[in-house]
């Protein structure tokens, strides 16, 4: 569009014209620069099963607003983006649509790489990754390898989660209060062999290293505390009677232990199966536990659990008294969680309490309250006190107790006291096609081989006979799966399961760095520039999933000698989601908003604009048609402003001088607005920053009559030239416009962002937050520390504010000095 003659305002045509200037000029790619102080920006990549939706908007708005800033403020910024194009997502929405995954993967990428060109992300596409492409996935597989022969990577039998809708193994992060994180179905139980990467080993190194993620919200570092779950306590063992057999269960509260009634398993753990085929467990009670293991595996996670349990003909002996203890098959005793097995302590456990009276159990108590009280009903008594009826720990504080009663299991060899995690090795086997295929061969004469270097990537076959369906994979490809024995050269097969995509998005962002690399998995020199990313952005929702994954996956590199550092994403910003009519958009809901609709009728950086002032990063943004047209008003009233005065340096001055209170007036107007945003934007409140700029905007719209002077035109247009370029992170394609109608060159992503140089604002400035009912609805600037009182006025003089109070009455006033005001009305 090139505009300095252009008066109409065509957002459309003007972002087109400016698109295709910055990828004239190659303006979005970046190179290594030794002594230039790096920043690596970069949003979580999206699945290619579909087209782009607003939350994909939403998130890589907010990190390009935070790249094209970091690129003004003279650092060497890294943006780049691919796709998470494996697994689950992309293979369900293939079949769904009847399409082989490879078709719908690439089709989509076109789309959706097309959809988030059009918004004018700052991207460098020169670093495009595409997980499923073998030149991807090869060193994957050579890294499994390295993972293989150093014991990180094994194979065995276990009790695994499994979706029968998706047939498909998933891993315990991947079962949300029992139901498969991908289409919601419950999971159920199933013994099967498969591949695990002993994440376990690095448990207190994860557990440690969140202490160091400062950047991070807690929120996140709360969770996965909570999922790597560190507790100290006792392994006890209670041999099982007319066995050989031992259970071994895990107590944080050894001090209960003489107060043991009965001993439960879970409804699959390995003895269960076992005494029903020696025949230590009847017909009868063994139709009980069947019939307990069809109920859903999702009903177990629930909070009103209705337990229940199957008495069993066997018994335990308690480790310290020798008395039998009764064993029961429970409901309510996961295989996932500790050892399959647990103590029950009823008179200490609420939830052990509620099953003995249902199951008609003993309830011993052997911990009171230090006042001496018996606070058994109508719950137990779960908190530290005093031991009772506990032989020669009786008087003991439980926190002594509980060392004495672990050095006594030591002693006698029937326990000891332990560190244990909720945390387990992370099982990456998937019976589905569309994965990366895992690169052993099983041989009759040499066992399970590992392929070569020299024949990697194992390549997934794509061009299939069989139509994909569920249930489909690696495994029903005769072709495929016969093979060579690279060690005697003899027949093999190859393994039939492929790995679990949360693989390939657990190092795609080391991989940015050195796409081209032919050598290895990565050109260590550059990975170490750009690495660890400094900032990255995402949904919460990946907080035990894909980020847990991925610092594991560094540590694991690290240990395997590929990379120097431990920690992979120095700062974590996780968006919140976009909601329309009170609800997350969903084509089921029938409340989704289309971005392509949206961009054609109001131009991108209106839909820019709106994503990250509607909101701010963190919180929920409801979409609002009012509110962007609001945004799309904005704009054009800035496009009008620049047209008037750019008009005016055309035409004949009246008078040389302008009002000087307006000039003064003009000049701070810019230089706050210039503090605000450059401080919000530091401080990821990118709406407040917004405002900044529609603040400035109506300050500016009320000093026209400087178009009529010399100096006053020549004011604001310097000052216009700074606002283009604090618009610039924000909408991007207008700050090249409206830079160039001021008589700039270049592009406003190569200039340097502008400073308040010290003592040009009148000092010191405090910028002050009103809200109304707890909702952000002005900013005010004020000279020096202000009073509540004085704040409070000047709230009541803004016009926004009296338009909002009229009718009501002001009930609560709360005020944090220097920071907000905030209006309780009625």
């Amino acid at each position: 569009m090139a505009t300095n003659e252009q008066a109409t305002y065509a957002p459309n045509a003007l972002e087109a014209f400016w698109q295709e200037r910055w990828e004239e000029a190659g303006l979005h790619r970046v190179f290594e620069e030794t002594g230039r102080q790096k920043y690596y920006v970069l949003e979580m990549l999206p699945y290619p099963s579909g087209r782009i939706h607003m939350g994909h908007i939403r998130n890589y708005t907010i990190g390009d607003v935070l790249a094209r800033y970091l690129r003004m403020q003279g650092k060497n910024v890294l943006h780049p983006m691919g796709w998470d194009a494996f697994g689950l997502p992309a293979e369900n929405a293939a079949i769904e649509h009847g399409v082989h995954p490879a078709k719908w993967t690439y089709e989509n990428i076109a789309t959706m790489k097309a959809q988030l060109k059009r918004f004018g992300f700052s991207y460098d596409w020169s670093r495009e990754v595409v997980t499923c492409d073998p030149a991807y996935y090869r060193w994957e597989q050579w890294m499994f390898l390295r993972f293989l022969k150093q014991g990180y990577a094994y194979k065995k039998p276990s009790m695994v989660n499994f979706c029968p809708k998706c047939q498909t193994v998933l891993a315990n992060e991947q079962v949300l209060e029992g139901r498969c994180w991908r289409c919601d179905s419950s999971a159920t139980l199933k013994q099967m062999e498969g591949w695990f990467l002993r994440i376990t080993a690095f448990a207190e190194g994860l557990l440690e290293g969140l202490e160091t993620l400062d950047g991070w919200p807690e929120k996140v570092r709360a969770m996965q505390r909570n999922w790597i779950g560190k507790s100290q306590g006792a392994l006890v063992r209670f041999p099982v009677n007319e066995t050989q057999d031992t259970l071994e269960v895990f107590t944080t509260r050894a001090d209960t232990l003489f107060g043991v009634t009965f001993v439960a398993l879970a409804l699959e753990h390995d003895l269960l199966d076992s005494w029903y085929q020696t025949g230590r467990i009847q017909e009868a009670v063994w139709r009980e536990i069947e019939a307990l293991r069809q109920e859903k595996l999702s009903s177990r996670f629930e909070a009103e659990l209705s337990k229940k349990g199957v008495l069993l003909e066997l018994e335990a002996m308690h480790p310290l008294t020798g008395e039998k203890v009764p064993l029961l098959a429970a409901n309510f005793v996961l295989t996932a969680y500790g050892t399959g097995a647990v103590m029950g302590v009823p008179a200490h456990d609420g939830r052990d309490f509620e099953f003995a009276k249902k199951m008609g159990l003993l309830i011993a108590e052997v911990v009171r309250p230090t006042d001496g009280s018996h606070p058994l009903e109508p719950t137990a008594f779960e908190d530290d006190g005093v031991l009772v009826n506990s032989g020669e720990f009786s008087g003991m504080a439980s926190e002594e107790a509980r060392r004495a009663i672990i050095s006594k299991l030591e002693s006698l060899g029937v326990g000891k006291g332990v560190v244990q995690y909720r945390l387990k090795d992370w099982g990456i086997s998937r019976q589905r096609y569309w994965g990366v295929p895992i690169p052993v061969v099983y041989c009759e004469a040499c066992g399970a081989v590992p392929v070569p270097d020299d024949q990697l990537p194992v390549v997934l076959p794509i061009d299939l006979s069989s139509k994909i369906a569920p249930g489909f994979g690696l495994a029903k490809l005769e072709g495929f799966l016969q093979t060579v024995c690279p060690n005697c050269g003899g027949s093999a097969r190859r393994e039939a399961d492929t790995m679990d995509t949360f693989v390939e998005s657990s190092w795609y962002f080391l991989r940015y760095a050195c796409p081209d690399y032919e050598a290895g998995p990565l050109d260590t020199v550059r990975v170490h520039y750009w690495n660890p990313v400094d900032q990255y952005i995402g949904g919460i929702e990946h907080a035990v999933l894909h980020l847990l994954y991925a610092r594991f996956f560094t540590r694991l590199l690290k240990a395997t000698g590929v990379l120097r550092f431990d920690e992979p994403f120095a700062r974590l910003l996780t968006q919140g989601m976009v909601i329309k009519d009170g609800s997350k958009m969903s084509k089921s809901k029938g409340n989704v908003v289309d971005p392509d609709d949206m961009v054609a009728k109001y131009g991108a950086d209106v839909v820019r604009l709106f994503m990250v002032f509607a909101a701010p990063p963190e919180k929920d943004l409801e979409w609002n048609e009012k509110g962007i047209e609001g945004c799309a008003r904005f704009l054009s009233r800035v496009w009008r402003l620049f047209q008037e005065v750019a008009q005016s340096l055309k035409r004949p001055f009246l008078v040389q001088e302008g009002n000087r209170e307006s000039l003064k007036a003009l000049e701070m107007a810019i230089l706050r607005a210039t503090h605000k945003v450059s401080q919000d934007i530091e401080r990821q409140h990118l709406n407040t920053a917004v405002a900044a700029l529609m603040e400035c905007l109506n300050s500016f719209t009320e000093l026209n009559d400087l178009l009529d002077s010399a100096d006053g035109r020549l004011a604001f247009q310097g000052a216009l030239k700074r606002y283009a370029l604090l618009l610039a992170p924000f909408a991007p394609h207008h700050a090249d416009e409206l830079r160039a109608l001021m008589g700039e060159n270049g592009f406003a992503m190569q200039a340097s962002w502008p400073r308040v140089e010290p003592g040009r604002i009148e000092s010191p400035v405090k910028e002050l937050v009103v809200q109304v009912n707890g909702k952000v609805r002005e900013t005010l600037v004020f000279n020096g520390e202000a009073s509540q009182e004085e704040v409070y006025r000047v709230a009541l003089q803004s016009e926004k504010i009296k338009r909002l109070l009229e009718g009501k009455e002001v009930v609560r006033v709360v005020y944090v000095p220097g920071r907000l005001l905030n209006l309780v009305t009625q």
